[in-house]
């Protein structure tokens, strides 16, 4: 059948010839509608840039429905955490991933980490009290600042009061250009509220909360570097987090006496605690260490040298809050 076969029609007693494709409003994304649409807008002098900007507003309606989305997203995870009677926001900041300043090799994509999640930027949400606060995690954030495209932002809970400034302001600068949220890859956000354990939740629809530092410190070094593939060498490291916040942290002065001495013994025979480069061992101990009290001085040998190569780090800096 050829595309201008002609079908007779009848307006007001009259016979009327029109082509067949004139009967069908063209669909942009069929071709051969398009192409009968195109076809007879050129035989009667309509240009073919009326199709394109077709095409082009259709773009448009699809671009803004993918950032509606990415917001309603957003705000479903904030409504469904009852954490949403904050009563103050106090800042808001961004980090653009750092090619250079990142020591971690071999980082997969956060889809492949997390899956996709297409069309909603990836909130984690900790709760955390202003008289004990996690260093470890302030440490981790920098580095997954320069990881990744990061959105952060600090909020107090009514439920305390008197936070100091230096917990205001431990995730970076306040942000102050309104950028839309599907323009970076994570949403991290602090709140400062009274709590007896440390809680991160992160995809509130399909994952209980995470409690407690040491195992929250594991989920977001995890987004930063993988598991290692030896055993023997990922046990290692679980053995030294436990350490560090059950020896380090939480530990009388005799177990922390015990805790630098054992430091000391393995940073005697390696620049790290377990090898060659830095893992999370040495971001929990040191950032325990410094909770207790313990200074580069009043260590041991070979814990002041690691504690002095950590502090060389910029991002370990966060970790002093003092």
């Amino acid at each position: 059948m050829s595309m201008y076969q002609v079908k007779p029609i009848y307006e007001g007693g009259t016979k009327i010839d029109l082509p067949t494709c004139m009967y069908k409003l063209p669909n942009v994304h069929e071709q051969r509608a398009s192409s009968c649409f195109s076809e007879h807008a050129h035989q009667n002098g309509e240009p073919d840039s009326a199709v394109r900007a077709l095409e082009a507003r259709q773009d448009e309606i699809m671009r803004k429905l993918f950032e509606l989305k990415a917001a309603v997203d957003g705000l479903a995870k904030t409504v469904a955490t009852p954490d949403a009677d904050l009563d103050l926001t106090v800042s808001c900041s961004l980090a653009s991933p750092s090619p250079t300043a990142c020591t971690f090799t071999g980082t997969a994509d956060l889809d492949t980490l997390l899956g996709k999640d297409l069309g909603a930027l990836r909130d984690i949400v900790i709760n955390a009290n202003p008289a004990q606060p996690p260093l470890t995690l302030l440490v981790l954030h920098g580095l997954l600042c320069q990881r990744y495209r990061v959105l952060s932002a600090v909020h107090v809970h009514s439920s305390v009061s008197g936070v100091p400034p230096q917990l205001l302001s431990c995730l970076g600068a306040r942000l102050t250009d309104g950028s839309a949220r599907n323009l970076f890859q994570l949403g991290f956000t602090l709140i400062w509220k009274d709590v007896p354990k440390l809680q991160m939740k992160f995809s509130v629809r399909n994952m209980c909360p995470v409690e407690g530092e040491a195992n929250v410190a594991r989920f977001l070094f995890r987004l930063l570097s993988p598991d290692p593939s030896d055993v023997g060498l990922a046990t290692l490291v679980d053995s030294w987090v436990d350490t560090a916040f059950f020896q380090l942290a939480e530990g009388g002065a005799k177990e922390q006496a015990a805790a630098l001495r054992s430091l000391n013994a393995a940073l005697g025979r390696q620049p790290w605690l377990t090898g060659p480069e830095l893992s999370l061992a040495d971001i929990a101990c040191y950032c325990c260490a410094v909770r207790s009290g313990a200074t580069a001085a009043a260590a041991p040998t070979h814990v002041q040298r690691w504690m002095k190569a950590c502090e060389n780090l910029g991002y370990f800096s966060r970790a002093q809050l003092q």
